[in-house]
């Protein structure tokens, strides 16, 4: 058979002029999947609590991505929840100027704000309490669907006086919005206003008919079940874990509302423990789920309801060596002791 040397030069020199392109894609691919890498582990340590290597991970995202916002936002968050608050903003405000055009990124930014405003002298709280509304504002407006930026809105306006931009004759008109676009929305909003005047029967009524509504959103969900353990209803918390499940099954907090729904009735005591020990073992320690120094406290109140006083003192212990200022768990830790 004829040889073909020609056809197989021309291809082998083709190969050859291509290797260089073919390095150059291989190390860019390499390259993005180190900066994905990157991101995902800040975006594993953010999951596991793990807040200061988050920050580490995300830093190093940041260098090699530094017109990625989600990575400014992650950044922000994390800075929250170490506290780090001027941090925070710094990464909020750059997520906004590489998209300012993101409702997500100035509810953060007013998050942001908001947390230096609650921790500020009494001569900067309230140009970072402007700030803070301002950014929820520009939020509403960018995407007036983002709930949560609307009810964080509704909530400044409910609480603040007007000299910071509140007002709750300012929050009327964005309650009224909510009518129209989702009525588990709207009521819980209602009775968020409530709250903030302490109004707490109205509250009562609209956080009822806020569950009522077929709520899609966990966070409303679990929102109404921190006022319910604050107000001791039981049969409210046992509705909160339910529609808890429909909504987010895998959410741990729904453990800790059923768990205490059965406390407070005094039913189940070995699943509410279970339920309990369950939530300390897979809850993130982060803003929004209850303390773990909390689920110690109910712990020790299961004890203790069962007369099994040495345990309800280790569990008081437990919550104060987690929280010193937990005056509740205090309190029972000495009528425990005394008795």
């Amino acid at each position: 058979m004829r040889r073909r040397w020609g056809m197989g030069i021309r291809r082998q020199t083709k190969y050859w002029a291509l290797l260089p392109l073919l390095l150059v894609g291989t190390a860019s691919i390499l390259a993005t999947v180190k900066q994905g890498e990157a991101l995902e582990a800040g975006r594993r340590a953010y999951e596991s609590s793990d807040y200061a290597k988050a920050v580490l991970e995300l830093q190093t995202a940041a260098a090699k991505e530094p017109q990625n916002g989600e990575i400014q936002l992650l950044l922000t968050k994390s800075y929250l929840e170490l506290q780090e608050r001027d941090a925070a903003i710094t990464s909020a405000e750059r997520a906004v100027t590489i998209d300012p055009k993101s409702s997500v990124f100035h509810e953060w930014l007013g998050r942001a704000y908001g947390e230096k405003a609650d921790h500020a002298s009494m001569f900067s709280a309230p140009g970072l309490a402007r700030k803070t509304h301002r950014e929820f504002e520009i939020a509403v407006q960018l995407d007036e669907k983002n709930f949560a930026a609307r009810q964080a809105l509704i909530e400044f306006d409910c609480a603040a006086p007007g000299m910071v931009g509140g007002g709750e004759e300012k929050a009327k008109p964005e309650i009224e919005k909510l009518q129209s676009m989702d009525a588990a929305e709207w009521h819980y909003a209602l009775g968020n206003c409530r709250r903030q005047k302490k109004d707490f029967a109205d509250a009562d009524a609209e956080f009822q008919l806020a569950l009522e509504s077929h709520p899609k959103a966990a966070e409303l969900i679990f929102d109404i079940g921190d006022y319910a353990v604050r107000r001791g209803q039981a049969d409210r918390l046992m509705e909160v874990a339910d529609l808890g499940t429909k909504v987010a099954a895998a959410d741990p907090r729904v453990m800790f509302y059923r768990a205490v729904g059965l406390i407070l009735k005094n039913e189940k005591r070995e699943e509410a423990e279970r339920l309990l020990r369950e939530y300390l073992q897979k809850a993130p320690k982060r803003s929004g789920y209850p303390r773990y120094a909390v689920a110690h406290e109910w712990l020790g109140r299961l004890y203790e309801n069962k007369g099994e006083k040495e345990s309800a003192v280790k569990e008081y212990q437990a919550a104060l060596q987690l929280d010193p200022k937990n005056k509740s768990a205090r309190e029972s830790l000495k009528r425990v002791e005394k008795n």
